[in-house]
């Protein structure tokens, strides 16, 4: 890949900035931990397993630039920005996955102090943004098999490598196929409404001279009906232990299409992705987002004034939906309850 999502700089982040593509590659510096929080929430940087690496970046970051070598202050302070970086986007849990392991590091500070804390907050961030990429690598090996020449497959959103540290999840199974000889065609929904189909991930397939096609979101039934697809492959924000999977909106309306059109139905997410806290999608958290960004697009009103709208940023996809779901620990089948607990135990 010719390009970066996030890299640690040491005394800075930089992340690639995701809302001015495919128009612009343009990184952006974040020098404290606000800088991080507000590209997490602005979408600078979006995807599941990219906020988590973010969000652990970010404390280290502050851990670095924390003038207080007194352990109960710098603890005290720490724990504020953790707070701040799991209130930036409440679905993907690996965000709290990943602040949650700079945490434990964090309380090691009254035994080890504060400077040798810096140190391993630092090595814990750079260890969690290099584990994501070969997850999402095992993650493509273990799902290529799923892929045959001349499949179609359908896509949702971005799953690729703009959404994690790098190679991708469900656009690194398809990634992984290529790279084995097999040839096919993707089709690529445009992801309303802020079209992360449409400008990330046929961006990162056009530069892998991946073939594709764009659908809007309301052709993919169509597409299926005339069989032309042969699977439908996404990415997952938060997993729950009965195999509840949430991810982009519209990403259910695809699974009930599959369901009728009897195509499999595949999800692909690293181990971080899943939270047994949760018995299933009932309990998720969906984020809702500003109304602009389905009232307007690149500036321009498209709705009349004072349209009440209904803005959620993911929703949930039933486990009966769901034909298998791809991790860097293998293909996992039904029942997910028992999968999903070998591995992560």
């Amino acid at each position: 890949m010719t390009f970066k999502t996030i890299e640690w700089k040491g005394t800075r982040v930089r992340i690639l900035d995701q809302r001015k593509l495919p128009q612009k590659v343009q990184y952006i510096d974040c020098l404290n931990a606000n800088d991080v929080a507000q590209a997490v929430r602005g979408m600078a940087i979006r995807g599941a397993p990219a906020i988590g690496v973010a969000a652990a970046m970010g404390v280290a970051l502050t851990a670095k630039r924390t003038q207080s070598i007194r352990p109960e202050i710098f603890h005290q302070n720490m724990k504020k920005v953790c707070q701040q970086m799991i209130q930036t986007r409440p679905t993907a849990v690996n965000l709290f996955w990943a602040v949650d392991r700079m945490m434990k590091v964090l309380d090691e500070v009254y035994t080890i102090g504060v400077g040798e804390v810096r140190n391993r907050l630092e090595q814990e961030a750079i260890r969690i943004c290099e584990e994501d990429v070969e997850s999402n690598r095992k993650i493509g090996e273990n799902g290529k098999v799923l892929i045959q020449d001349g499949d179609g497959i359908l896509t949702h959103c971005n799953a690729g490598a703009l959404a994690t540290a790098g190679y991708g999840t469900a656009l690194g199974v398809i990634r992984a196929a290529w790279a084995e000889g097999k040839r096919f065609q993707v089709f690529v929904d445009e992801t309303r409404p802020l079209l992360q189909g449409a400008r990330l991930t046929a961006w990162e397939l056009s530069q892998e001279k991946i073939p594709f096609t764009l659908l809007t979101d309301n052709m993919a039934g169509w597409v299926m009906k005339k069989g032309e697809v042969n699977l439908v492959l996404v990415g997952a924000d938060r997993i729950a232990r009965n195999g509840d999977t949430a991810n982009k909106i519209g990403t259910y309306i695809l699974a009930v299409l599959s369901k009728w059109h009897k195509i499999p139905f595949y999800v692909a997410a690293p181990t971080s992705t899943v939270d047994l806290k949760i018995a299933s999608g009932l309990e998720m958290p969906i984020e809702e987002r500003d109304h602009r960004e389905v009232t307007s697009f690149q500036g321009i009103t498209i709705a009349p004034r004072k349209t009440k709208v209904f803005n959620p940023a993911f929703d949930v996809t039933p486990q009966s939906l769901v034909k298998a779901i791809i991790t860097e620990k293998g293909i996992l089948r039904k029942p997910f309850g028992r999968s999903l607990r070998r591995i992560t135990s």
